[in-house]
């Protein structure tokens, strides 16, 4: 893949920020980061266009909450076509972190993760999603 340079003129406060975040996600230089927010911006519209992508589901919940398990797997048995791999750690006596890998429409892996995240007992879930594969830049 060849590169293309560009110049860019940024106000003071953006900059100041942009250097912010290079520091904060330790990046080697502006380039790497300004090339990670463009990477994402991407893929966040590919969310919205429904392709297909790959991420995971990550949740934290009380095990000991009621019919909690039953509850996961009822709703990840309603996905199995999204869903690649399920993962559980039991991290404290009364938590799990479970990570659902998954990979399917981004509408399908967005609902999927609503249903997973608003359930009694969740302490905190998030998904992440990336291009997949199959639409990777060359």
């Amino acid at each position: 893949m060849s590169l293309s340079r560009f110049s860019v003129s940024l106000e003071s406060d953006l900059l100041e920020a942009l250097d912010n975040f290079i520091e904060t996600n330790n990046f080697p230089n502006r380039s790497q980061a300004v090339r990670q927010l463009i990477e994402r911006n991407v893929v966040e519209e590919k969310w919205q266009c429904n392709n297909l992508v790959a991420g995971a589901i990550i949740l934290v919940y009380d095990y000991h909450k009621r019919d909690i398990a039953k509850k996961l797997s009822e709703v990840q048995h309603a996905y199995r076509e999204e869903i690649l791999s399920v993962q559980r750690f039991q991290i404290s006596q009364d938590t799990n972190f479970e990570i659902v890998a998954v990979r399917g429409k981004s509408y399908r892996l967005t609902d999927l993760s609503d249903k997973l995240i608003t359930l009694k007992g969740i302490y905190h879930g998030k998904l992440v999603m990336t291009r997949s594969a199959a639409h990777r830049r060359r």
